[in-house]
C-alpha cells in the first residue's frame, strides 16, 4: 500500500471534481479498493501502486479533455474506460478523417476554414459558422454530428431550421409534420444521407435518435447530450435565436450556421445572427468562424457567382 498526492495546476479543481464532485466520484468507483481523498487543489490517493498509477493517468486525460470540452461530466469518466484502447476521440486533425460516408469516402476538412471550424467544434460547446453558400458550413455540422453520434459522446442529433417561407405556421400545410417540414429541411437530409445508410438513418428518424424539428418547436425544451444544429440562422430574429441558444443542456454542442447575404425575412433588419454573434463574441466556450468566398467548395462558377452578386449588392 502506498500514499500519494496529485496536485492540480492552473485549473479550477470544480472543473475536473465537477458539481458535489460526481466527476471525481465516477471516476472513484472504478477504483474500490483505493481511497481518494480531495482537499482544495489536492488530491490524496491511499491505495495499490498499480491503482494509483491507473488514477492518476485517467485523471490525467481528463484534465486533458477539458482542454477540448467546456464541461466535463460523468459521462466523459465513463468513456475514459469504456474507449480506453481507442485513441482520443475528442482531438482531431486538420487533415483527419470526420467520418466515413456511405461509399466509404472520407469525410474531412476541405480547406483551412473547415479546419478552423472542426478545431472550434472541439475546443468549444457552441459553435457560430457564417459565410456565403457552398462553402460546407453545414455539411460539416453534420459530419461533426454524425461521427459524435457513432462514437457515442451524444445520444441524439437535432436538426432545425427557421420555416420562413412557411412563417413558422405550417398547419396549413398537407400531411404530418415531417411532410410539412421535408421541403425546407432536404439539405439536411441529403448531408445526412451522404453518412449514414438510409435503413439506419430511419431506424433513427424513427426511434428519435435523429429529430428534425421547426425552430418554433423548440421552445421549452432543454436539450442534453445532444448535438443541435441551427441551419439557415440569418432567417431568425434576434429573440428566436435567444431561444434557441438557451436550449442547451448537459454535455450539449450546438452549432449555428448561416449567411448573412441570404436573409429571407420581409426586414432584413430583423435578422438576429450577426447581432448575436456580438453579444455573445466575449463569451468562453464559443467560438465563431467565418468563412468567405475563396472557401466555396462547389461548382467553381458559383465563386463567381457569388462575387458578382456581392458585387452587385454593394454597388446599389
Amino acid at each position: 500500500m502506498s500514499k500519494s498526492t496529485i496536485r492540480l495546476e492552473a485549473i479550477d479543481p470544480i472543473e475536473i471534481y465537477g458539481a458535489a464532485n460526481k466527476n471525481l466520484e465516477a471516476l472513484c468507483s472504478y477504483f474500490p479498493e483505493l481511497k481518494a481523498v480531495a482537499r482544495g487543489c489536492e488530491i490524496i490517493l491511499d491505495g495499490k501502486d498499480e491503482d494509483i498509477e491507473k488514477f492518476t493517468a485517467k485523471l490525467k486525460l481528463l484534465i486533458e479533455r477539458r482542454q477540448h470540452k467546456m464541461n466535463i461530466t460523468p459521462y466523459d469518466v465513463e468513456d475514459l474506460f469504456e474507449n480506453e484502447d481507442k485513441p482520443d476521440r475528442f482531438r482531431l486533425c486538420g487533415d483527419s478523417v470526420i467520418v466515413h460516408g456511405n461509399d466509404g469516402k472520407p469525410i474531412k476538412a476541405r480547406n483551412r476554414t473547415q479546419e478552423e471550424m472542426v478545431k472550434a467544434y472541439f475546443e468549444n460547446d457552441l459553435v457560430f459558422a457564417v459565410g456565403p453558400a457552398g462553402t460546407g458550413k453545414t455539411y460539416i455540422a453534420i459530419a461533426l454530428a454524425v461521427r459524435a453520434l457513432k462514437n457515442r459522446e451524444i445520444k441524439r442529433i437535432i436538426l432545425t431550421r427557421p420555416a420562413v417561407e412557411a412563417g413558422e405556421r405550417l398547419g396549413f400545410l398537407p400531411g404530418d409534420l415531417k411532410d410539412k417540414l421535408d421541403p425546407y429541411l432536404q439539405p439536411l437530409y441529403d448531408a445526412l444521407g451522404d453518412m449514414i445508410p438510409p435503413k439506419r438513418l430511419q431506424e433513427f428518424m424513427a426511434e428519435g435518435t435523429i429529430q428534425i424539428a421547426p425552430l418554433a418547436y423548440m421552445r421549452g425544451r432543454t436539450l442534453d447530450r445532444a448535438c443541435v444544429i441551427l441551419d439557415e440562422a440569418q432567417n431568425t430574429n434576434l429573440g428566436q435565436l435567444k431561444m434557441f441558444l438557451t436550449r442547451m443542456g448537459c454535455d450539449a454542442k450546438f452549432i449555428v450556421t448561416g449567411d448573412a447575404s441570404q436573409i429571407d425575412l420581409p426586414n432584413k433588419k430583423d435578422s438576429g445572427l450577426l447581432r448575436g454573434i456580438e453579444l455573445t463574441r466575449n463569451i468562453k466556450g464559443i467560438k465563431t468562424i467565418t468563412f468567405r468566398t475563396e472557401d466555396i467548395v462547389r461548382h467553381p462558377l458559383v465563386t463567381k457567382i457569388v462575387k458578382a452578386f456581392e458585387k452587385g449588392e454593394t454597388a446599389e
